[in-house]
Formats: structure tokens, sequence, C-alpha cells
């Protein structure tokens, strides 16, 4: 099933202010105190120097998937890498005086205003993986708001593109946020959002925040209206939109391909828009645009759902067993992991190990709600019922029980 990404993926590198006082000198303390440059740490992370560079400025931070290599060369625990991540109350204070002033004289807004309203909506993208989207809709709503608002005053020229670029991401990730608050239902307000970013991305002639905005469209076929054609045609239009900017969403994108064919029961054409995904985000790089959207588990994350989907449970089960012992701090994903191995173990006959994935998914679900993974879960819950009056079962159900009711 799809893996949810946040806005933080497609522009945070966009229109940011070099002298904006966004900085975590604890990170770049803690660096030089253990004897590394930005180019060893990079190097060892295998990332672009360029990309550290935006972490210790507070510009972007380290994806979940980096964050225990980051804390082994560094030296401390995860509890104490999170401190250094923090930006210091001072920044922020800047931070929201600078916001104001430009709500109150919106025509002069310049680029550190809009390296500041990038800075927020990453910050609530970082979040996405780890609380409840309901939790974040209000304060994600403002941001769009201001954003929007602000796109409509601002100076002709450089800052109110950089303006409209935010509007067009603020707009994907509500629609991220709805969708996934409402279980995946409310499909039509997400394609809403999803289409104001992608008329304004047209207008700008910006392929990355088209092809991300198409991308989440085709989510909504796939997995929410169960449309698989139309899901397939937005996944091909979003990565022949982005095929010539970035390598990582046109691999996203040929992934999902892949599994609408697997959905479809295409199998050989699923294989290839696999070997075709795989060969896009095997040339993915820290300068590409969208590289804070990929993460190494997002081809077995998809190749194990699509195998699921044609019946292969075991090379499924494969796939999903390891990328589930890979996924750390991404609680949303890894709860659609856990559910599809569970499917693919329960469609195996290997209950016993299907009932212990099947609880991981859970205790993953209590603290997001994702709507993903909720989804699936439930579908796992219904095909354990012929074995519904085995005790293993009964509190497997139990479980799933108590998360609905504390919903």
């Amino acid at each position: 099933m799809t893996c949810d990404a946040s806005l933080s993926g497609i522009t945070t590198n966009r229109g940011e202010n070099r002298s904006m006082a966004l900085k975590r000198h604890g990170l770049m303390r803690r660096r030089r105190a253990v004897g590394l440059t930005q180019e060893r740490l990079a190097e060892a992370l295998r990332v672009e120097r360029s990309t550290v560079a935006r972490w210790e400025s507070g510009k972007t931070s380290p994806q979940p998937w980096i964050r225990p290599r980051l804390s082994e060369l560094l030296q401390v625990s995860a509890e104490e890498l999170s401190e250094l991540l923090v930006v210091s109350s001072a920044d922020k204070q800047h931070l929201t005086e600078r916001t104001q002033y430009a709500m109150r004289y919106p025509s002069r807004v310049d680029l550190a205003a809009v390296a500041e309203l990038r800075y927020g909506m990453q910050s609530l993208g970082e979040r996405y993986d780890r609380m409840p989207s309901a939790a974040l809709l209000a304060h994600a709503g403002e941001h769009a708001s201001r954003g929007a608002f602000l796109a409509g005053e601002a100076p002709a020229g450089r800052v109110q593109r950089e303006m409209r670029v935010l509007q067009a991401d603020a707009a994907t990730f509500m629609g991220q946020l709805v969708w996934d608050a409402s279980q995946r239902r409310d499909h039509a307000t997400a394609r809403s959002y999803y289409a104001q970013s992608v008329e304004v991305a047209r207008h700008l002639r910006d392929p990355n925040a088209e092809g991300h905005a198409l991308l989440r469209t085709s989510y909504v076929a796939l997995y929410g209206a169960g449309d698989y054609r139309e899901g397939l045609e937005l996944a091909l239009q979003a990565a022949r939109t982005a095929r010539h900017t970035s390598h990582v969403l046109t691999g996203l994108a040929m992934l999902h391909a892949a599994e609408a064919h697997a959905y479809l029961g295409e199998a050989r054409e699923c294989e290839r828009a696999l070997a075709g995904a795989e060969k896009h985000l095997e040339q993915a790089h820290g300068s590409d645009a969208a590289h804070d959207l990929f993460s190494p588990t997002h081809f077995g994350r998809l190749a194990g759902s699509c195998y699921l989907s044609l019946t292969d449970y075991r090379k499924a089960e494969q796939l999903l067993t390891q990328t589930a012992a890979e996924l750390h701090d991404r609680r949303k994903s890894r709860a659609i992991v856990l559910g599809n191995l569970t499917l693919a173990r329960i469609r195996h006959g290997d209950l016993d190990a299907a009932l212990t994935s099947f609880s991981d998914a859970v205790n993953e679900l209590h603290g997001t709600r994702g709507g993903g993974g909720m989804n699936i879960v439930f579908r796992a819950a219904r095909e354990l019922r012929p074995w519904r009056n085995e005790p293993a079962v009964q509190e497997a159900q139990d479980r799933l029980m108590a998360l609905m009711e504390a919903t």
C-alpha cells in the first residue's frame, strides 16, 4: 500500500534566505566535538555536504531512516540527537515576529519570510509519520492560509514565485492530512487540494510540485476509490511530468504504477515498472529537489505489496519482513508494511507469524491512527475470522477493538 511522505520532501531548498537565523548550534558543536567536518560526516552518511549544511542551518532535518546512523557517528543517543535538532527559542521568536510583520504588511514580504513559512510547514511535515493527522490539521491549515494570502499580495518577481511554490506544496500537504485523518474516506476534499496544487504548479511551470500533487492524487484513486486504471494513469502522468527534473519523484511514481498493475493482475507490466522505478531510485542523490521524500525502504514496501497482490506470498513476506525491520520512526509507514505482512502470512497459512505482525501493526497505530494502516489492519482482521474461536485470534481482535474505542 501507499507510503506516506511529508511535504518537506519536495521543495525545502527553494527560495531559502542564506542569512536566515535558523541554526542548530548544538548539532554543529557535537559534530566538531567528535572530529568530523561536514564533508566527512556527509561521506559517512552517503549524502551531499550541502545536506548536512542544511541540517545545521535549520532549513531541513534528517529523515527518520538516517537518524540511527547519525546518532552513531555523533556518539549520542536517539533522545540526545532529538535535542540537538531543536532550534533555539530565540530563533523561534524571531521567526514569529517576521511572520507577524509579513501578515501586517503583506506587500513587504521577503524571502526570509518565505523561508520561515516553509520551515513551519516542514516542521509539521516531519511530525506527520509520528502522530495523528487530525492533530496537525489546524496548524497546517493556518500555515496554508497565510501562504495563500501572502502569495496573492507579494511583490512580483522571485518572492511571489517562491510564495506560489509554497502555496502549491501547502495544498498538497493539506490534501495528504485531510485524507489520512478521514481514514482515507474524504476523497473529494483531498482531490480538491491536489487540484489546487496542480493548477498553481502548472502556472509556475514547476514539474516537481505538479508531479508530487499528481502522485498524491493517484493514491486516492488506488488506495481509496479503488479505481486502479485511473490510479495507473495518474501515476504514469506524474512520472512523465517529473522525469527530466527528479529521479526520486519519477521512481516513486513508477513504484505506484507497478502496484496499480499488480492490482489489475498484470504481472509482466508490474515487473517492468518495478525495474524502471529501481533504476530511477538508484540515481537519486542529495541535490534532487524531492530527495527528502525518498527513503531506502520505499522499494521494499511497494514491491512487497505488489507481490502480495500477485499472490506470490513467499516473496511478499520476504520483502515486507526486511522492510519492517529497517523502518524506525516512520510509524504510519511501518503500520502499513506490518498490515501487508500480516495479510501475506495469513494467505500463506502461517497463523502464528500473522498474529505477531498483526499485534505489531496495532501497536504502531495506537500512536498515529494512520488511515492506510487502519484500513489494512481491518482487512487482516476480516481474514482472521475463520480462526475467530482461537484464543490468540480473539485476543488480537480485542486489541483492535480497544484501539477503535480509543480513537
